[in-house]
């Protein structure tokens, strides 16, 4: 799951089994996360925003199920971009993204009691969704284990042109929002949660995991 070389310093080298919950804890706090978002109701990033909206379009499919679909189809085109390179092993990524999902339909029965009418309170709750969102990211980091097929194929596209992972990531960000507000106007008459909060969510996630990473570093030190 490393994006580059000073992630290093984080890594659980250790034992699996310890790894493993960590990766497992990572999922459910980074969907509780996301599902705090929602319910902010300031609008939720590119990902959740389009497997929100396919909700609205067929409203008998949860919003966990969608997101395994997407991760199904970003499997499907990782092969389909790099047939020779593709694994059975890739397969495996399939786990966490169905515990993912199972992890989000939870979380979000758990927090539908969550209703905010002041705009300081769902801005508060979406500042400390992200926090939890990205802390969630950070245990998976740390477990470094099986990338998910979203990952997994925005990697690809990164070794096979060679650009960088961050832009690559972006422009995959911007095709999803892309997709999410065309779906909105046309099965909706408008696009459907994508707001200020989209735009605060990409900011502050990366900024918090880099502040979880510093945290952790300087732990590591002083207790080495």
């Amino acid at each position: 799951m490393l994006q580059n070389e000073k992630d290093a310093g984080v890594v659980d080298n250790g034992s699996l089994v310890r790894r493993w919950i960590t990766y497992g804890v990572g999922i459910y706090v980074l969907t509780l996360g996301v599902s705090l978002a929602i319910r902010a109701g300031i609008g939720i990033s590119p990902q959740s925003s389009l497997t929100r909206t396919m909700t609205l379009v067929i409203p008998g499919v949860s919003q966990g199920t969608f997101n395994f679909i997407l991760e199904l189809i970003m499997l499907l085109l990782t092969y389909l971009l790099m047939p020779k390179d593709f694994k059975l092993r890739n397969f495996l990524s399939l786990i966490p993204a169905f515990a993912l999902a199972a992890f989000l339909d939870l979380n979000l029965l758990l927090t539908e009691w969550i209703v905010l009418d002041a705009y300081a309170a769902k801005f508060l709750l979406l500042v400390f969704a992200d926090a939890t969102l990205a802390f969630g990211l950070f245990l998976m980091i740390r477990a470094n284990l099986v990338l998910m097929p979203i990952d997994m194929f925005v990697n690809t596209i990164f070794k096979r042109t060679g650009r960088k992972w961050g832009n690559i990531k972006t422009a995959f960000d911007c095709s999803l929002l892309i997709t999410s507000a065309a779906i909105g106007l046309i099965f909706l008459g408008a696009p459907h949660f994508i707001r200020e909060g989209t735009i605060i969510n990409g900011i502050l996630v990366g900024q918090y995991v880099k502040l979880y990473f510093f945290l952790f570093e300087r732990y590591a030190r002083k207790h080495a």
